[in-house]
Parts: structure tokens; C-alpha cells; sequence
């Protein structure tokens, strides 16, 4: 019998008479009404799908390396690259644009791999990662936060393209089309990993096909196109390196830093490490992991060249509409085929890529909000109240007009998601394996850590802080561009001199979870033992367990799940710290 058989037999069976749950003496039902107990059921029965608010589970995890990593670079499927190669093209020029992308793609793989390796590795989402890499079990709610604002602000820029393809192509009104974009996500999200990856699985091919085919055929067909794309200089009109655009538009391609957050929520499903599948499980982390943003630097790219080619080539005036996707790929799509299929086949390029992307980003929006909101108030409302949440937030970001202030709203953004995923990835690169201050195995577990730790938290803060500053200008205009490289270096320096300076001393609240059980196996991978959690009467693998505060009826020890500790009202499940 699997994990879901089980879990939904017990949960039948406990909620048949409103509060029944097993007491962990025995396994016999002893009926305890409460709210606490409730919200437990409740959020047991959701994370069946999703996992939610917790590790995730060998027994769930049956799909292969490849599998992952093909739903996870689904993902990715967006036409929001193309905008700001497109963009930041238009502005700064195609040689300092180009520049721009690189080194902002060097600092998301270097940032991004020791994150996705933990998610692997761990199988754990980037939230409950953060919590023991230098935040503490609140702390890390700010970071949540700052995720949900990247789902709903890509998902209002992805709603944003796919109205104007809708537009462009069917005549309808874009309000009507923001609209839409937003409700045909909605039954999509419903369920978690089993359906997205599905999806992501089935429709790759076919937007594969509608991405490479059209590029391919301007570069071989045009390439004196390649001549007018390296001389382009945009509105700025210098040629050569100009390093203050170059940082202007790594700004740009920066505030795509928390994509990785999106990847992870595919990657905690990875299958265990082992001998036999070690090179396949590698090539999918770092394929889908933080190589990720490879395929990032290649769209973008490619929007800008498409871009250039429509203002140098077809029309000067075409700039008005050249950072549209649908335009781009309708203009490519025009010099090979007749009109109407043209325009068909941009449609159902963008129709499919907004698709692909923004149950990901309703998806990963909603595990956020969840997660932040059942760890401030111990109740759990359910995901879906938060998918509604998010969709309705983004719908009104699309009804404003936001494409209009793309590059604005990313830079800015940008500062935010650098110094949290600096952050997160110089704690676990620097203080976890090379000072050896912070604990190696993450440590996600509500009792066993600090409800804030300064060395994470304070150097998010300070970071994202200062570089907005830069950002808005308050330290002069002669500065404002580099406001990346503040936000990179005040978070790569303050984990560790933090640690240093706290000596460790806010990681972990406690070092023993009072169970003497072994958390990993003898390969490394996370122990698949069970144990019964005594207030949803549920079996949980290991890692997701710990002892409770309170014993059995005869003095026995007894168990319970991090799911049910983080609905604990009363704090009287919680261990004791540590002296």
C-alpha cells in the first residue's frame, strides 16, 4: 500500500466521526476535538498532492532523474526572456545587452547550484532550505514573500503576452485577455507534481518546434541580419562596452535570480542518489538546477536578435512592438509560411508557453503563501485559497499596464532576489563547507531552530536595503547602475562575518530531536524508516519527524511530524531548547 493509499484510508476513517485520531499508544483511536488537530488533518490530506509544508517522502518520489528534470525545464518555457533581451537591447545596445546577460548568468549558476543540489539531494523546497541556512524557522518567511512577488509579477508578464497574442491574432480586447490568461490556469493548479509534470512532459515537444524552427530559418536565410545585429546600438546610440549599461542590464536579467525557487519545487522530487544512477542524477540537477538560466541566456539573446532584425531589417518603427514576443515570432513566421498560418502558429506559441509557465508560477506562488501563512497563524486554510490570491494579485498587475515598465519593475525586483539567494547559497557554500559554523544537514523542523538567525536574516536585509538604495539613486547617479554588485557582494560577505562574529550560536535551538534513528541511509539519501505521528494517527518517513513533548498515556515516548508541530497553536508539542 503507498503513502497516499494509507493516508487516505486513515483520513477516511478519522474524519467519519469529526475528530478521531490514532493516540500512538497502540494504534487504538482516541477521540481529541481541537483546531490544532484539524488544521493537522487538513493540511496531511492536501500535501498527498504537493507536500506543501514538507520534506518530500521517498515513497511519493517514483519518477525518474529525467522526468524531474524535463517538468522542471517545462518550467522555463516562458516568452519573458525574449522581452528583456529585447529590452535591455533597445536601450543599452546589442554588445553591452549581450554582456549584460553573461554576467548575470554567471552569478545565477554560481548562486543556483548549491541551492539545487540541497533540494535534490535533501528533496526539500527552497523555503525549508532557507529556514536552516542562516533564517530560522520565521525568518525565512520575508524570503517567502519575495518569491510569491516574483510568481505573480512573471505571472502578470507572461498574462501580459499571452493578451496581446489573443489581440493580435483573435481580436480580443486584452483586458478580456488578461482575464483569460488568468482563469485558464486555475483547474491546472488544482493538483501538484503528478499533473505538471505531465504537462510540462507533453507539451515540450511541440513548443520546442515553434520555438528553434523560425530562429533557425532568420539566421540561415538572413545572415546578414548577424551584421546588423553586433552594430546595433539602441536608443543609446555609443558603440563599444559601456560597463555602466553592461550592469544595467545584468540588473534586468538578475531579477529572474529566483527562478531557481521554481526549479527547486521540481527538484525536491528527485529520486534518491545511488551508485547506479549517480551521473544521470547529476546531469539533472545541474541541467535543471541552476543550468536553467543557460537556457535563459540563449532566449534572451535570441529576443534580442529577432528584435534588432525587425527595427534594422523590416521596419524602423517596428521598435514599438518589437519587445512583444507575439510580434517577434509573428514577423519570423511571416517571411516563411502564408499569413494565416503565421499568425496561427505565434498564437499557439504563445498560448502554450504562457501555459507551461504559469502553472508554475500559480504553483510554486501558492506553496509560498501557504507555507508563510500556516507558520504565522498554526492554521491552514488550504493552497487553493492562495492560488486564487495570487492569480487575483497578478490580474491586477496585468490590468495596470506593468509590460509598460518592464525594465523598471525587474531592476528593481532584482535587488530583493539577489540578496536572498546570495544569501542563502554563500550559508551553505561558505558556512556550511568551508567554516564549518553552520550544520551541514539543512534543518527545516520547527523546535530545532531559532525563530530568527541575524546571520542569514540581518544580511538579507542589509543587502537588498542598500542596493535599492543605489538603485533609486541615493548614492549618486555615478553609482545607481552597479546596485547588482552591491546586492552580490553585501550578501556573499555578511553570512560569514555574521557567523563568525554569532559563533554559530543562533543555527539550532536544539542538536537532538529525541529519536534514535539514523536521518540517512548508508548512501547519503534520506531515510525512508517510518514513524507514527501521534496527532494525525499518519506514518512519516524520518526526516520529517521528531520527538514530541508529549509522552504516552504510560510514560512512552511519542512521535510527531513537522506537518503536524507547524499547526500547533499552543506550542505544548514543541520541545524544550537546549541548554
Amino acid at each position: 500500500m503507498t503513502e497516499q493509499q494509507r493516508t487516505t484510508q486513515i483520513l477516511e476513517r478519522s474524519t467519519a466521526g469529526g475528530s478521531a485520531v490514532v493516540d500512538g499508544s497502540g494504534g487504538e483511536p482516541a477521540v481529541k476535538a481541537g483546531a490544532a488537530r484539524s488544521d493537522a488533518m487538513s493540511a496531511a490530506k492536501e500535501s498527498l498532492e504537493d507536500y506543501t509544508l514538507r520534506f518530500a517522502p521517498r515513497s511519493y518520489r517514483k519518477w525518474s532523474a529525467g522526468v524531474v528534470a524535463t517538468s522542471a525545464l517545462g518550467g522555463i518555457a516562458y516568452l519573458a526572456d525574449f522581452s528583456i533581451g529585447a529590452n535591455i537591447a533597445i536601450s543599452y545596445g546589442t554588445g553591452n545587452a549581450i554582456l549584460g546577460v553573461l554576467v548575470a548568468a554567471a552569478v545565477i549558476f554560481a548562486t543556483g547550484f548549491p541551492l539545487a543540489y540541497y533540494a535534490a539531494r535533501y528533496n526539500i523546497d527552497l523555503d525549508l532550505i532557507t529556514r536552516g541556512s542562516g533564517f530560522g524557522y520565521y525568518g525565512s518567511v520575508v524570503t517567502n514573500v519575495i518569491f510569491a512577488t516574483f510568481t505573480f509579477i512573471f505571472f502578470a508578464l507572461e498574462g501580459s503576452i499571452m493578451a496581446q497574442g489573443l489581440e493580435l491574432g483573435l481580436g480580443i480586447p486584452q483586458w478580456i485577455g488578461y482575464a483569460a490568461s488568468t482563469v485558464i490556469i486555475i483547474p491546472l493548479v488544482v493538483y501538484g507534481m503528478n499533473t505538471l509534470a505531465k504537462l510540462q512532459v507533453w507539451t515540450t515537444p511541440l513548443w520546442l518546434l515553434l520555438m528553434v524552427i523560425p530562429v533557425g530559418y532568420l539566421v540561415v536565410s538572413h545572415p546578414e541580419s548577424i551584421d546588423s545585429f553586433f552594430a546595433y546600438t539602441g536608443k543609446s546610440g555609443d558603440s563599444g562596452m559601456n560597463l555602466a549599461s553592461v550592469m544595467l542590464a545584468a540588473g534586468v536579467c538578475l531579477s529572474l535570480m529566483a527562478q531557481i525557487a521554481e526549479q527547486i519545487d521540481y527538484l525536491r522530487f528527485m529520486p534518491p542518489r545511488t551508485a547506479a544512477n549517480k551521473g544521470a542524477w547529476w546531469r539533472a540537477v545541474i541541467l535543471a538546477g541552476p543550468g536553467w538560466v543557460i537556457f535563459g541566456a540563449i532566449k534572451q539573446i535570441v529576443g534580442m536578435f529577432i528584435a534588432v532584425y525587425l527595427i534594422a531589417t523590416l521596419d524602423p518603427a517596428a521598435s514599438a512592438h518589437a519587445n512583444e514576443p507575439v510580434h517577434q515570432f509573428l514577423g519570423v513566421y511571416r517571411e516563411m509560411m502564408p499569413a494565416w498560418l503565421a499568425m496561427t502558429l505565434a498564437v499557439v506559441l504563445v498560448v502554450i508557453s504562457q501555459i507551461k509557465i504559469n502553472v508554475t508560477n500559480a504553483y510554486s506562488g501558492s506553496l509560498a503563501w501557504t507555507n508563510s501563512f500556516t507558520r504565522i497563524t498554526k492554521t491552514y486554510p488550504g493552497r487553493m485559497v492562495f492560488v486564487i490570491l495570487n492569480l487575483a494579485v497578478a490580474l491586477v498587475l496585468m490590468e495596470a499596464n506593468m509590460f509598460e515598465f518592464l525594465n523598471t519593475i525587474l531592476g528593481f525586483y532584482a535587488n530583493c532576489a539577489i540578496a536572498w539567494v546570495v544569501t542563502v547559497a554563500a550559508d551553505i557554500a561558505i558556512n556550511k563547507y568551508l567554516l564549518k559554523i553552520s550544520p551541514k544537514l539543512p534543518e527545516f523542523r520547527r523546535g530545532m531552530l531559532y525563530a530568527v538567525n541575524p546571520v542569514g536574516f540581518v544580511s538579507m536585509l542589509v543587502s537588498a536595503g542598500v542596493s535599492i538604495a543605489v538603485f533609486f539613486g541615493a548614492f549618486g547617479p555615478s553609482v545607481q547602475p552597479y546596485s547588482p554588485i552591491f546586492a552580490v557582494g553585501l550578501a556573499l560577505v555578511l553570512p560569514p562575518l555574521l557567523a563568525v562574529l554569532t559563533r554559530g550560536k543562533y543555527y539550532l535551538r536544539r542538536t537532538d530531536d529525541g529519536i534514535d534513528l539514523a536521518m540517512l541511509d548508508s548512501e547519503g539519501n534520506p531515510s525512508q524508516a517510518k514513524l507514527l505521528c501521534h496527532v494525525t494517527g499518519i506514518e512519516f518517513e524520518r526526516p520529517d519527524m521528531l520527538r514530541s513533548a508529549q509522552d504516552g498515556p504510560d510514560g512512552e515516548p511519542q512521535y510527531i511530524s513537522s506537518l503536524a508541530l507547524s499547526t500547533d497553536k499552543t506550542g505544548e508539542l514543541v520541545l524544550p531548547a537546549q541548554k
